[in-house]
């Protein structure tokens, strides 16, 4: 040990190269832009987003720059396989499957995310009240929401549709009739964690109105919930219609959707397998990819995942 000399710059203060007396703070990082990070760090919320972006768009433009109508009849050109002159073949009436396809696709996806929004609104303002008042008014519209509830889906929505007349408006209300329940009890959970912290009794100290506490306060911490369910519900709209739509309680002809055009395609599955093939694997990808994009949406906007 006698023998080790120390040199004069063997060691260096770390004050030299940075003030220990100031802390070194990252840079602040919006939320928006931390949840968008992780969301694209997805692969499969990714393309989940890319591949519902192509359909709505295919379903919005393809129709329009076709010279072919979806109700246009010609029997002269009935069962033809996909080909140059039609992509997607004809059908038994001879109308271009290419152009009814992706025009029943924006009818599927039209009437989906109307009755979602619909939903949205009814279920968001359902559970906000129900959850901020609580009490009587709570056990009342917790008793009504129990008693539609206790009705099957499926069964309430082919009654309406047996008792009304078949037509766009009244699958939208059919399908909005029951999907708000889910809404309102992820809303009405949300509001019970969140209505005794302490900016909400801030605000009512403060003479706030219920009104401003509700939609103010409370709605702006609760959103990321609702986002992550409406994503998660239009996928269930698109298949209750489809269902609908094949049993044959869907819209009326001439007008068709992907479940009118599977239930069509089924009749001639043996003899022309791509009439039902190919809305069966759109329909299949729609719904696979809004619950990729659903799944992204909820680990990019909970806080709890970051750390996982």
């Amino acid at each position: 040990m006698e023998d080790i000399k120390f040199l004069d710059d063997d060691f260096q203060l770390v004050g030299d190269k940075q003030d220990i007396t100031k802390d070194v703070v990252s840079p602040a990082k919006p939320a928006w832009k931390d949840a968008l990070g992780r969301f694209c760090k997805n692969k499969g919320a990714v393309i989940g987003c890319a591949v519902i972006l192509i359909i709505t768009l295919l379903a919005i433009f393809a129709p329009m720059f076709s010279s072919w109508k979806f109700d246009a009849i010609d029997t002269s050109m009935k069962n033809i396989g996909p080909c140059a002159k039609h992509w997607f073949g004809t059908d038994t009436y001879g109308r271009d499957l290419w152009v009814r396809i992706w025009t029943g696709t924006r009818y599927s996806l039209f009437i989906a995310v109307v009755a979602i929004f619909i939903d949205v609104v009814v279920g968001i303002t359902y559970g906000l009240i129900s959850g901020y008042f609580g009490g009587m008014v709570d056990s009342v519209l917790q008793r009504i929401q129990e008693i539609i509830n206790s009705i099957p889906t499926l069964v309430v929505l082919t009654l309406l549709l047996m008792v009304m007349k078949s037509s766009l408006f009244t699958i939208i209300l059919a399908l909005s009739f029951t999907e708000w329940i889910g809404m309102s009890r992820i809303t009405r959970a949300q509001v019970l964690k969140v209505k005794e912290d302490e900016f909400v009794l801030a605000s009512r100290t403060l003479g706030a109105s219920d009104f401003f506490i509700i939609f103010k306060e409370i709605l702006p911490n609760i959103y990321s919930q609702m986002i992550i369910m409406v994503m998660m519900s239009i996928p269930n709209a698109i298949f209750y219609e489809a269902y609908l739509s094949f049993v044959g309680l869907g819209l009326p002809i001439p007008l068709a959707s992907l479940g009118t055009l599977i239930n069509d395609g089924f009749n001639s599955f043996l003899v022309y397998p791509y009439m039902m093939m190919i809305p069966v694997v759109i329909f299949s990808l729609l719904m696979l990819s809004f619950n990729l994009f659903g799944d992204g949406l909820r680990d990019a906007l909970d806080p709890t995942m970051k750390e996982m």
